[in-house]
């Protein structure tokens, strides 16, 4: 979706930039080598042909020196949901020193706003990892609330650590077009998520019959997280059952919930839970076997010593045999080891071996379990530790120590979400692997209610547009019984807020419900989206039911009925 000239708010092609710190020294070049121009599919994310000019800003002396230039005053909006887009590379020896270990250099854009007093704020516009020797394209976004700064707006590129020269090439700010973009999707989601459909009567007399065809279910579920708290709230039950597919326990199955202390297991709380999903017909993701970020490990395999690495081993096998083998088949998905794009507990004192095996041993135990990896930001763009190739690099690392990775969870914990963003870090996963996608814990946190409505259009419809995700899954969405704070569908006394009727109208849009009459050759056409249904044909002589499934597939589903 490219942009208009109208939705450009900053724009620079190398030059107008001026130095931030004192040793920082501005120089304007070049690129010589067309190979190391951005690709084709950056630019066409980005909206136009990079012009291979670049500012290089050296003798930085620490993160916060680089490079700075103001915005025109009143060219940022409030309430308008801003793309950072760009071109970032890092040289000189300090980075070529440090890019040995292949970690990269992380590069910020920020904007502050309201001058130069104490009134003023920096909103952080997004980050990359960057290399020497290739651009890296950074993908951030903001959105101003109160009224438009007094001032100009300033832009700062910087980050990188001392010593490390920073490039930079055609910076640009541009303001979302979401209406446009929702158009785009809608074409986008009717190719991807509904196909064709022809209902035939082979009897004469059935010409003119009345049709009505409902559909009961969606191929593509939706989901939310719960609890034992939250299951006690008539309103939460009556919106979960009635709206959300599918389940997942917010903490009862972590380890550290079911095992607090060594040898003292609790699995009450998830097998009442089980139950409760049970009785209403929702599947469940088991999140998570292990976590990989050390503040969420509990404190007593902490206290297991760094050296000992056969107590720690034997306490992650028990693991995965206490869990996996008490509730083989009772969950379709596995969250193995959570975060292992910002964590490395386990592989810092068992060695990189064990992440793989850990999905080896899940496998072998529950055989008919797709395991997920699981992480948040890779969607964002602003976020250098985690970024798509990031992602699909472990990944790689993982089906390499023999681990049978069955889909990639994006948690999309989300603030200003900008569709070209999420859909780029889709389109890497899924043509990098080739695997199935879900948004595992979806969040749209915004305190104005109409904003957040349209930040989580902005999420689920990326993510029905997209052929690579398979469901969606919020963690929670009643005001009061969640995570991050502003961001329920639902508010604490039950009603439902602006963003829940929005999410509402969307389940309904995207549920077909076709009425109409056979034609002259006993024949009804129709286009349905993915899932299961029920048709009823009325004639003189009487009703017929029929129930089919609309699967996936670009030639007409053609279903006969005999009236």
């Amino acid at each position: 979706m490219a942009c208009t000239h109208q939705d450009v708010v900053f724009e620079v092609n190398a030059v107008g930039w001026a130095p931030c710190g004192a040793g920082t020294a501005l120089s304007l070049h070049h690129e010589d080598d067309p190979a190391r121009l951005p690709t084709a599919a950056a630019v066409g994310q980005h909206g136009h042909e990079p012009s291979g000019r670049y500012v290089l800003a050296a003798g930085r002396a620490g993160e916060d020196d680089g490079l700075c230039q103001a915005i025109a005053p009143g060219a940022l909006k409030p309430r308008v949901t801003y793309r950072v887009a760009g071109w970032i590379s890092v040289a000189g020896q300090a980075a070529a020193a440090e890019e040995e270990d292949g970690a990269g250099h992380p590069v910020r854009v920020s904007i502050r706003v309201g001058g130069d007093g104490d009134g003023s704020r920096v909103v952080d516009g997004g980050a990359v990892c960057a290399e020497p020797g290739r651009w890296a394209e950074i993908k951030g976004a903001f959105r101003l609330r109160e009224e438009s700064p007094r001032g100009a707006a300033v832009v700062r590129v910087h980050g990188a650590p001392a010593g490390v020269d920073v490039k930079v090439m055609d910076l640009r700010i541009i303001a979302t077009d979401r209406k446009a973009r929702f158009s785009h999707l809608k074409d986008k989601t009717d190719k991807v998520r509904k196909r064709d459909v022809l209902l035939r009567c082979a009897s004469a007399a059935s010409a003119g019959a009345s049709v009505r065809v409902v559909q009961l279910d969606n191929a593509f579920p939706l989901g939310s997280c719960i609890n034992c708290e939250v299951i006690k709230i008539p309103a939460f039950v009556d919106f979960f059952t009635t709206h959300f597919d599918w389940a997942v326990f917010e903490n009862e199955l972590k380890w550290y919930w079911t095992e607090a202390q060594r040898g003292q297991l609790n699995y009450a709380d998830a097998d009442r839970l089980l139950d409760f999903c049970d009785r209403a017909g929702k599947p469940v993701r088991g999140h998570c076997i292990f976590w990989a970020v050390d503040g969420d490990v509990q404190q007593w395999i902490k206290d297991i010593p760094a050296g000992d690495r056969d107590q720690l081993a034997a306490a992650v096998e028990s693991r995965i045999r206490g869990l996996l083998g008490r509730y083989a088949g009772r969950f379709p998905h596995y969250d193995v080891n959570n975060e292992m794009l910002h964590g490395r507990f386990f592989r810092d004192r068992l060695g990189d071996a064990v992440a793989p095996l850990m999905f080896r041993e899940a496998a072998r135990l529950d055989p008919g379990a797709a395991l997920f990896v699981n992480d948040y930001n890779v969607e964002c763009g602003n976020d250098p530790n985690a970024t798509p190739e990031k992602y699909v690099e472990l990944i790689a690392e993982l089906q390499r120590g023999g681990a049978q990775v069955g889909g990639i969870g994006l948690q999309g914990h989300v603030s200003n979400p900008v569709g070209e963003v999420i859909c780029d870090a889709l389109d890497k996963l899924s043509a990098a692997t080739g695997l199935p996608v879900w948004i595992t814990e979806l969040d749209v946190c915004e305190p104005d209610e109409a904003l957040r409505a349209d930040d989580l259009e902005v999420v689920l419809r990326e993510a029905y547009a997209h052929p690579a995700v398979e469901g969606v899954v919020f963690w929670g969405f009643m005001q009061g019984h969640m995570w991050r704070p502003d961001a329920a569908l639902v508010n604490a006394d039950g009603t439902v807020n602006g963003a829940g009727q929005r999410f509402v109208e969307l389940r309904n849009e995207w549920t077909t419900d076709a009425r109409g009459r056979l034609d002259g050759d006993g024949q009804f056409r129709f286009r349905g989206f993915h899932g299961t249904y029920v048709a009823q044909v009325t004639t003189a002589a009487g009703k017929m039911l029929k129930a089919f499934t609309v699967d996936k597939g670009d030639a007409a589903l053609v279903l006969d009925m005999d009236v």
